[in-house]
């Protein structure tokens, strides 16, 4: 069954799962919406979960709702070079850091106009980096309710909802601080796990989707 989910900044653990383990359509034709991981993720730093948001222009009042894909980086803050910056202070000391630097590197060097263009670039490399094709199959159109053939995911999206499933935990830089964060973007667990990363989400256990 195919699971339809949104793009998302460096997508977190259980949204990795689903690429790994099931075939993947994009949401793209959604309306944007503030506070959700479309623009974030979070990493694991020593002071414990660190919140990564890319910063967006927002359209006045007057002009209605924006259209994820309509939806523009604000590069007028260097925010690639300060995110690149934290992930080195977070991460140099991981097993697989310099493993993935190289290929990672090069989604902050190039430059962007749309969020929704980076993220995908974004989901590509990490694809590359944990040897999947999750395809890059995108909506035509925005339907509230989806048919019997597709799993919807989007809720996935919500960075301010906890969701219910179960997370096996695996060994983090600063675990022996903070103990285990869960589901964080999958850069936590590629830096940390390496080439173990994909059998890590093939064997994610994703029945909340059905629940």
């Amino acid at each position: 069954m195919k699971t339809l989910i949104h793009p998302t900044y460096f997508p977190n653990i259980v949204t990795c799962a689903i690429m790994a383990q099931k075939d993947v359509i994009w949401e793209v034709e959604d309306n944007y919406q503030k506070q959700t991981y479309r623009n974030r993720c979070y990493i694991c730093t020593d002071r414990g979960r660190h919140l990564m948001s890319i910063p967006v222009k927002h359209v006045g009042g007057n002009h209605g709702r924006q259209k994820y894909k309509d939806v523009r980086l604000d590069n007028d803050y260097q925010w690639q070079r300060q995110h690149w910056r934290t992930l080195e202070t977070a991460y140099r000391t991981s097993p697989f850091f310099e493993f993935y630097e190289d290929e990672l590197h090069a989604v902050f060097d190039n430059s962007y106009e749309f969020l929704l263009d980076f993220n995908l670039n974004a989901i590509q490399i990490i694809n590359s980096c944990l040897q999947i094709d999750t395809g890059m199959a995108r909506t035509a159109s925005y339907e509230i309710t989806v048919t019997d053939e597709v799993s919807d995911g989007r809720f996935l999206v919500r960075s301010k909802q906890e969701q219910g499933f179960l997370q096996e935990p695996y060994e983090q830089v600063f675990s022996d601080r903070h103990g285990f964060v869960k589901n964080t973007s999958v850069l936590d667990l590629l830096f940390n796990e390496g080439t173990n990363a994909l059998t890590y989400l093939k064997n994610f256990n994703l029945d909340f989707l059905n629940a």
